[in-house]
């Protein structure tokens, strides 16, 4: 009986144990985690961390503090951004199609140029944001948050040729 009760109690402290350090890894700023041949920068602390000029098609920023990034001229295509914070990031010229940006905050950041078509960017906020030359072409935006950047927009995308106002569908 003393024996089932040790191994019983050995088995919970493992089982506890590996639930704190399983705990502990997940609430811990990671800068990036490999995972199948792609980096993963999911809840990493990337603060004005320089991405310029790099392919990071399909990678995934998910939770991540990326304030004061910059991501000029990147392939950001296929990404998943839930719940980043790009809170003034560079993304000029950045290529951002079919991301999925759900409840991400790109206020005060520069979006020169940067394409978002065909992206969902529900519950998005783009506060202050510079959208010159940014095409929204096809993209899921919040009405308030489309008004509020309508009073703003202008330009045409260089590489699509779309003009801003009229990828919002401003009146």
């Amino acid at each position: 009986m003393k024996a089932k009760k040790s191994i019983l109690s050995r088995s919970i402290l493992v089982i506890f144990l590996s639930f704190l350090l399983t705990i502990f890894w997940c609430i811990t700023p990671q800068k990036a985690i490999a995972v199948e041949g792609k980096i993963n920068y999911t809840l990493s602390e990337l603060r004005n961390e320089d991405f310029s000029e790099q392919d990071l098609k399909g990678t995934s920023f998910a939770g991540a503090d990326l304030r004061g990034a910059s991501f000029k001229n990147s392939d950001l295509s296929l990404t998943i951004l839930t719940k980043a914070t790009f809170i003034k990031a560079d993304l000029t010229g950045a290529d951002l199609t079919k991301t999925f940006a759900d409840r991400a905050f790109f206020d005060d950041a520069n979006l020169t140029n940067a394409i978002f078509t065909e992206g969902i960017l529900s519950s998005t906020t783009f506060y202050d944001a510079i959208i010159t030359g940014a095409d929204f072409s096809d993209a899921i935006i919040d009405r308030y948050q489309t008004s509020l950047m309508c009073k703003r927009a202008e330009g045409v995308n260089p590489v699509t040729g779309v003009a801003t106002r009229d990828s919002l569908g401003c009146r």
